[in-house]
């Protein structure tokens, strides 16, 4: 019998934690994360200042930008950098929120857990919270908005970008970000898809950020092939190739042998007339303008140059993409199946300097389904914040197209959920109901957080708005005004956001904190640690 004797499961110098002290570090965890994006919430937020291991700077207060430059080693707060991700991707906005959120569920559970209440009971209650919560901002609190609301658009914009460094510039900002996203909004069947990659943004340092402009159009990060091209043409003919103008290297090892020098010359006259070929080909078909994706010769070059063509090579294939749908022409392969039917028009393509570089602008296409945004600012570091904030605004404005319902800001939904929810817990009963209490006081975190970043006082900030939310003069819409501190209507002062926001924040937040809660035992192998000096386990460690 092995009486006494410790069986070794798991290999020697693994590290693990059970129980209780598992959950408690892991909450500790994504709490510090939470905390960290704490006090950029909102239009008074403060910003951080990243510094990676290279010495670039960041400077920004955008949650999801914060949380991927942090180099996280915790597992349970690398959780909530992917929450901040899933947001950033699905919704744009609302980062901040989501993690915060996440935080404080977590932060509840930990004093439920103290009252011995099992966290299968918690994950339980937090997700009948959370249904109850999408049912009220589906019926309740969401405002349907009318197709073609350019003010509910522009409102909502603005409100994405309330937090960002462009305070000044928010509203030319919106105006350009409802603008870009209603050009490439599609309706298919009977749903309307808004694709903001379709939208691209180039961003340049010099100038100011009221300088930012939409194209209509593609803008091309390229100058053209040859100083003898016209640097603008009219009524352009654009030919869209994503093969090379080249001759290719054989795919085997060759060589020529050449007997006398007559053939030297033969074989150079030979390469000539293929790329002339090649020119005459473009010509044919009624081109004035290639778009090359690959190479083109420099010989190629030059003989296009002699016909007038405009030609610019080496382009992104996304870039390539978005020009065949912003002048409705098509990406063809080889320069031998190119016909007039591919080719795709705009008013005019010209090559323009913006700062320090020169760039190809395709303008006047007369039904865009792809469009470019070119963002301006005194430095890097400015035009990078603009280009997030831009980012956050498209976003918005794509998700309230597409579902047509908007919500009010300024922690106003949070407040009336947790007001409802509060209510609604009685009739839960069981334990499950102490854990919807506690997520109802989640939810009060969002308004908490804003009045503590807006230099308020957030105990009377909160009682304020408790009052406004309930009793017989109740109004759903009473969010914090920065402006004096006072509960006050969020739609007669613009602040509204999307209701896929707020939804997509809730269910995220409640995931990753039901993933937390429902981990008892870590169990990590210790990272190998490099042979020491001298080899083997002879070698001794200094």
């Amino acid at each position: 019998m092995l009486q006494g004797t410790p069986i070794l499961v798991l290999k020697e110098g693994t590290e693990r934690e059970r129980g209780k002290s598992a959950t408690t570090n892991n909450i500790a965890a994504a709490r510090a994360v939470a905390d960290t994006v704490r006090t950029t919430l909102g239009p008074r937020g403060m910003d951080k200042m990243l510094v990676d291991g290279m010495g670039d700077i960041t400077i920004t207060n955008d949650g999801v930008t914060i949380l991927k430059e942090i180099d996280v080693e915790h597992p349970a707060a690398k959780m909530l950098v992917e929450v901040a991700k899933t947001q950033d991707q699905q919704c744009g906005d609302g980062t901040t929120t989501a993690v915060v959120l996440s935080g404080e569920l977590l932060k509840r559970a930990e004093s439920l857990l103290d009252q011995n209440v099992h966290p299968t009971v918690i994950t339980r209650g937090f997700q009948l919270g959370v249904a109850e919560a999408k049912r009220l901002l589906e019926q309740e609190i969401g405002i349907p908005v009318k197709k073609g609301d350019d003010t509910v658009l522009v409102d909502c914009a603005t409100t994405a970008m309330g937090s960002k460094g462009v305070m000044g510039s928010r509203e030319q900002l919106a105006k350009i970000a409802v603008q870009a996203v209603q050009r490439i909004a599609e309706e298919r069947g009977d749903r309307t898809v808004c694709d903001v990659d379709q939208i691209k943004v180039e961003k340049r340092h010099g100038g100011t950020i009221s300088d930012t402009e939409l194209i209509e159009g593609i803008l091309l990060d390229k100058e053209r092939g040859h100083p003898r091209m016209p640097g603008e043409v009219t009524g352009a003919k654009i030919a869209l190739l994503n093969s090379a103008l080249e001759i290719k290297k054989t795919e085997i090892e060759s060589k020529i042998n050449i007997k006398n020098p007559t053939q030297v010359q033969s074989f150079l006259d030979e390469e000539d007339r293929t790329f002339r070929r090649m020119v005459d080909a473009v010509k044919a078909v009624g081109a004035n303008v290639v778009v090359c994706q690959k190479g083109i010769d420099d010989v190629v070059l030059h003989y296009l140059a002699k016909e007038g063509i405009y030609a610019v090579k080496q382009v992104k294939e996304s870039d390539l993409q978005k020009l065949a749908r912003a002048t409705g022409g098509k990406i063809v392969t080889g320069i031998k199946e190119l016909t007039a039917a591919d080719l795709g028009s705009a008013t005019k393509v010209d090559e323009r300097k913006v700062g320090e570089d020169k760039m190809t602008f395709v303008t006047g296409c007369s039904n865009p389904r792809s469009v470019s945004i070119l963002v301006r600012g005194g430095t890097e570091h400015v035009t990078q914040e603009v280009e997030r904030s831009l980012h956050d605004a498209l976003k918005v404005v794509g998700s309230v197209i597409e579902d047509g319902v908007v919500a009010p800001g300024g922690g106003a939904t949070e407040m009336e959920l947790a007001v409802k929810l509060r209510k609604w817990a009685g009739s839960v009963g069981g334990r499950e109901q102490l854990a919807v209490e506690a997520f109802a006081q989640s939810l009060e975190a969002v308004p908490w957080a804003l009045a503590e970043n807006g230099g308020f006082d957030s105990i009377n900030v909160l009682i304020d708005l408790r009052s406004s939310h309930d009793g017989p003069s109740a109004n759903k819409n009473m969010g914090l005004n920065f402006a004096d501190g006072k509960a006050t209507d969020m739609w007669k002062l613009h602040v509204i956001e999307p209701v896929r926001v707020k939804r997509q924040a809730l269910s995220s937040a409640v995931e990753v904190a039901t993933m937390v809660l429902r981990i008892d035992d870590v169990i990590a192998s210790k990272k190998s640690s490099p042979t020491p000096p001298g080899g083997g386990p002879g070698g001794h460690e200094h």
